[in-house]
C-alpha cells in the first residue's frame, strides 16, 4: 500500500511546479516563477492576440516586444523585462527563428542621400 502511495507522491512532485515531466513547455522565467503558470501563459497568448510574434521579425520587433512587456505589465501588476518575455516566447515559439539575418540587417541599415527639389527652395512672391 504504502508503495502505491509512494508512486503517486512521485507523480504529484513531477507535476508539483505544473508541469510533468512530458511536458513540452519550458521552466518560466526565474522571476515570473511566483506567478500561476497557466494564468501567465493566457495572458501571454492573450497579448499574442494583439502583437503577433510574426511581427517580431522584422523591423518593428522591438515595438511589438516593447508592448508584450506593457501588456503583461498591466496584466500582473509588475515590470517583465524584454528577456523575460523572449523566454516565455520560446516556451510556444522558436525564437531563433525570428532573430533578423545578416541580409534583412543590411537592407534595414541601407541608406540613401535624400535632397528636396530645387524649385522648393523657391519662393513664390
Amino acid at each position: 500500500m504504502e508503495g502505491g502511495v509512494g508512486g503517486n507522491g512521485n507523480e504529484r512532485e513531477e507535476e508539483q511546479d505544473g508541469m510533468s515531466v512530458h511536458s513540452p513547455c519550458k521552466a518560466p522565467p526565474s522571476s515570473a516563477s511566483s506567478l500561476p503558470k497557466v494564468e501567465l501563459e493566457l495572458r501571454l497568448l492573450e497579448g499574442l492576440e494583439i502583437y503577433p510574434p510574426v511581427k517580431l521579425r522584422g523591423m518593428h520587433r522591438h515595438f511589438v516586444l516593447y508592448g508584450l512587456m506593457e501588456f503583461l505589465r498591466r496584466s500582473f501588476d509588475r515590470q517583465f523585462s524584454p528577456d523575460e518575455v523572449l523566454q516565455l516566447l520560446d516556451r510556444f515559439y522558436n525564437i531563433e527563428m525570428l532573430k533578423p539575418d545578416d541580409e534583412e540587417a543590411e537592407i534595414l541599415n541601407h541608406e540613401e542621400d535624400f535632397s528636396l527639389p530645387q524649385d522648393y527652395f523657391v519662393k513664390e512672391e
